[in-house]
């Protein structure tokens, strides 16, 4: 069958309208990057998606799609998320906690991505020469100067009469902010007139172990840093701390919605939601003008009030109670 000039050059243009069309009707694609199952870091996503939405973007709606994956803590996973979302060119990427944010960094220089639940780039070493983050890299950073304030809270409810407390703390040693927090720590507990135990924890499988063993060494509170592994484990070391009469205190406001007695600490809803509103910024003009790496704006002072009944501790007025 031949066909003629005009109906060539008509099949290639109706051809090339329908690549278009079918290009603008794309919704853009968010790969979202969680490095373990934890129902405090889960409000990290919680809180980014209701950005979105607040922002025009929502898979109800459908103008937005996005792809959720969870590594549950196992590092070839996390590898294997990272790897497929960059293979497949998401529009953005969406990473929360350190391992996600830095494996995210190793895999792609292009695809901007969002990062929260982690710390500066200095800390995840991933900064440069001169000090700067990767290029492609936004969303909302911590730093650890609120924890001497998170930290300095315990004598202060405690309240001993002269005599030294003794603080148990868990750590990772794999984990820059959990090392960086202890030693900061450790700075300003003499300060304070606090003696410090700290045990290593590589694993939430030992977490029993491991604070049994804290607690065998007649600790006074339990300080719950900022540490993945805590947070994977922390029913383990409630359950414990509670049948030794040992108060949690913490720098992480979601962990005292799980039995922690306070805190001063980031809202891991509304660093999720900060970056978020990052996101959706980009998603309405895909241009990275005017973005940047920001401190987490939202800390909170909170206590639990079932918890702080059962040890007998008065919390200050500008302490709000979690629910």
């Amino acid at each position: 069958m031949k066909f003629s000039k005009s109906l060539i050059a008509i099949l290639i243009v109706l051809f090339a309208v329908s690549c278009l069309s079918d290009k603008k009707s794309a919704v853009p694609v968010v790969g979202f990057v969680d490095a373990f199952e934890d129902a405090t870091i889960a409000q990290a996503k919680d809180g980014f998606v209701a950005a979105l939405k607040a922002n025009g973007f929502s898979e109800e709606q459908k103008n937005i799609e996005i792809k959720y994956s969870n590594a549950q803590g196992s590092i070839p996973t996390l590898t294997t998320i990272v790897n497929q979302f960059a293979g497949e060119k998401v529009d953005l990427l969406a990473t929360s906690t350190t391992l996600s944010t830095v494996a995210a960094i190793q895999k792609t220089k292009t695809i901007p991505i969002f990062q929260m639940v982690s710390p500066t780039p200095e800390r995840m070493k991933v900064a440069d020469a001169s000090g700067k983050g990767p290029a492609n890299l936004f969303g909302t950073m911590e730093e650890l100067n609120y924890i001497d304030t998170s930290f300095a809270i315990i004598p202060k409810l405690l309240k001993p009469k002269g005599a030294q407390l003794t603080i148990g703390m868990i750590y990772n040693q794999s984990e820059p902010q959990s090392a960086d927090a202890l030693n900061r720590i450790q700075g300003l507990a003499a300060k304070l007139n606090v003696k410090i135990i700290a045990l290593p924890l590589n694993s939430s499988a030992d977490a029993q172990l491991v604070t049994q063993a804290l607690l065998g060494k007649g600790i006074d509170a339990f300080f719950a840093n900022p540490d993945n592994t805590v947070f994977a484990a922390f029913e383990t070391i409630l359950k414990s701390c509670n049948e030794h009469n040992v108060p949690i205190f913490t720098s992480e406001a979601g962990l005292v919605q799980r039995g922690a007695v306070a805190a001063f600490g980031a809202d891991i809803y509304q660093w999720g939601y900060q970056s978020g509103v990052q996101a959706a910024k980009y998603l309405k003009t895909h241009k990275t003008d005017g973005l940047t790496l920001e401190m987490v704006k939202v800390r909170k002072r909170v206590y639990n009030a079932e918890a702080a009944k059962r040890y007998n501790i008065a919390i200050p007025a500008d302490y709000t109670a979690v629910k």
